[in-house]
């Protein structure tokens, strides 16, 4: 059960109490060692999180303390830059200011397990089938590593043919797909995080544009596994005995930038950019299985967005050529979400499209000449979108073809309809200027990657299993949205 929950105004009255009784030479190290991450601290208000966090404590049995502290305790670790735990739990025994900081006495700091114990408590997978202790094993050929690379620049191929169509199909019609073993992480991430950043203004409240994208976290643990029996001590090269793995969740997956094979997970992420404020903001976390392709993974991670903040309409979603599948279309159609999708340059002209009609690989009309036609707005009475001749809109200055195209001084018009294909004629023309600068806030999801990879070490990290890296990262998102914050409070006082 849960005992005493220090709430946030009884962590700002302990910081000024404890700050009242430092000696000068403490209290200047507080302002100018601990100074930004003290202001990031006082903002994070976990009052929110105890409501919901106290359902997964029983009213009897032994109670849980501290709490509230070891999540401010976490937060702290990441904005320190620390990569292992037991390091800074230890640390946090030998500076009193740092205990301070979380809101513990030195006498009173949580110990060690009960971080992992908090993890297992917002971690919903059953613990029969998380198999990672000591006395789990697994065949030793569990990890094979593939052979066949793709061309150079490709993407490893959706290998389950039609599987978009399907989860599409299901997202329609359920709330949430199964295994959503974050579920209870992403709760408190939009309590924390989320929530405060939507009313400082970080979040658009009448729509938002997310982008979205996964990235390679390799895995520390060995894709071999450790032998646990005496083969080799008895002589048997190559036994076919059963091994420890200390990263059962991580497989072989593709790194496309690097394009080589790397052993570990995927991160997949919706993020958003202020432009204003000029942050980027991840907005929702899955870890995946490394073989997973993107565009499975954008549509669990959107239909699951969806439900879990309803407060924050979806305008638009950029998304790069991973992605370029009807189901996602089809999904956005039915979601009123506006979709900037990069193109797969493998895809042919649709079927659906006159013969009559000349198209760019995007799907804009070319003319006689070859030239690509000006977009001329959508016409209501036609239900459908005007191009104009690009000669008589002065984008180009002479044309081959003007004398047998159109004799009028307008020039030739044509006529797309959106249901000829709603892949290549999108809300949004393909190729407007409107169209390029939304899809520019794609790469605020390669920004939030590197953040959390890098700025906050991540990849440095020795932890293992999903569950661990799930956990973390959400506790960095955290981190990020109080540096937006702080940013956005520190210009408003300049």
């Amino acid at each position: 059960m849960l005992i005493h929950w220090q709430s946030h105004q009884e962590y700002l009255n302990f910081l000024h109490e404890t700050k009242v009784h430092l000696d000068s030479s403490q209290r200047t190290r507080l302002q100018l060692a601990f100074g930004p991450v003290r202001d990031k601290l006082r903002l994070l208000d976990l009052d929110p999180v105890m409501g919901y966090l106290s359902a997964f404590y029983p009213p009897v049995g032994r109670p849980a303390k501290n709490q509230v502290q070891i999540i401010r305790s976490l937060i702290l670790m990441a904005l320190q830059g620390f990569t292992s735990l037991t390091a800074w739990v230890v640390e946090l025994t030998t500076d009193s200011l740092l205990a301070a900081l979380i809101g513990c006495t030195p006498d009173s700091l949580p110990p060690l397990g009960s971080y992992f114990d908090l993890m297992d408590r917002l971690w919903t997978q059953p613990k029969a089938s998380q198999r990672t202790g000591r006395k789990d094993f697994f065949p030793k050929d569990k990890n094979g590593k593939p052979s066949k690379k793709p061309g150079k620049g490709k993407k490893l191929p959706n290998k389950h043919s039609g599987i978009t169509d399907k989860l599409a199909a299901y997202a329609l019609d359920h709330t949430e797909f199964p295994f959503h073993y974050e579920e209870r992480l992403q709760q408190v991430f939009r309590l924390a995080a989320l929530l405060p950043s939507l009313k400082d203004g970080l979040i658009p409240q009448d729509g938002v544009t997310l982008s979205g994208d996964g990235t390679c976290v390799h895995s520390h643990a060995s894709p071999y596994g450790h032998r646990v029996c005496s083969c080799a001590e008895k002589g048997i090269p190559g036994c076919p005995c059963k091994r420890h793995f200390s990263d059962p969740d991580a497989h072989w997956g593709w790194d496309s930038d690097e394009e080589v094979f790397y052993f570990g997970h995927t991160l997949y992420m919706l993020c958003s950019h202020n432009a204003e404020a000029r942050v980027d903001l991840p907005l929702h976390i899955r870890f995946l299985d490394a073989r997973r392709h993107d565009s499975v993974s954008a549509i669990v991670s959107l239909r699951e967005f969806r439900a879990i903040n309803p407060d924050i309409p979806v305008r638009d979603v950029c998304l790069d050529s991973a992605h370029d599948n009807y189901a996602t279309y089809g999904l956005c159609q039915k979601w009123k979400i506006r979709p900037f999708i990069d193109l797969n340059s493998n895809r042919g002209r649709p079927d659906s499209i006159p013969d009559s009609i000349s198209i760019d690989e995007d799907g804009t009309p070319l003319c006689m000449a070859g030239f690509r036609m000006v977009n001329w707005g959508y016409c209501k009475q036609k239900h459908s979108r005007k191009w104009r001749c690009p000669l008589a809109c002065g984008k180009v200055g002479s044309c081959p073809c003007k004398e047998k195209c159109s004799p009028s001084p307008y020039g030739r018009c044509v006529y797309t309809k959106p249901d000829w294909d709603i892949r290549l004629y999108t809300p949004v023309p393909r190729g407007t200027e409107e169209y390029k600068e939304i899809y520019n806030n794609r790469t605020s999801c390669e920004r939030v990657n590197n953040r959390v990879l890098n700025d906050y070490h991540l990849h440095d990290m020795g932890i293992h299993t999903r569950k661990r890296y799930s956990f973390f990262t959400m506790i960095i998102c955290v981190c990020i949205h109080l540096d937006a914050r702080l940013k956005k409070r520190t210009k408003l006082k300049s």
